[in-house]
């Protein structure tokens, strides 16, 4: 009898092992990160840059931690293209992009890849001093 105990006590069940396995890949999978890297082109131009805003309707945007006003009228970045469109008077757009203090990165970046997908529309980021 005591031979029998012992053999079922040698005996591991693989159940329970393959299941901490299945959590532990579970847990590693979730806990890293599944954010898309992109990029955002900018040209940076230095003192003597010209800024081509001869021929286009201007004007002019600001990114806030509240969200992003054109012309002073609040509006937000879904909604920014159509809020572009009447002010582009059938040529080109020129938007002069002020952020405030308080935006994060994030929220520059958004609004950029927004003004970026706006057709014929070329934008420059003033500096807040």
């Amino acid at each position: 009898m005591s031979r029998g105990a012992r053999g079922r006590r040698g005996r591991l069940s693989l159940t329970s092992l393959i299941d901490v396995i299945f959590l532990l890949l579970l847990f590693f999978m979730l806990s890293s990160t599944f954010s898309k890297f992109g990029s955002v082109e900018l040209n940076v131009g230095g003192g003597n840059a010209s800024t081509d805003f001869q021929d286009a309707a201007l004007v002019f945007a600001r990114l806030s931690a509240d969200g992003v006003t054109i012309n002073g009228r609040s509006t937000t970045l879904d909604a920014l293209p159509a809020a572009l469109d009447p002010l582009r008077r059938g040529g080109d757009l020129r938007l002069l992009l002020s952020v405030s203090e308080g935006t994060n990165a994030q929220s520059l970046i958004d609004a950029l890849r927004v003004f970026h997908a706006v057709p014929n529309a070329r934008f420059a980021i003033l500096e807040d001093s």
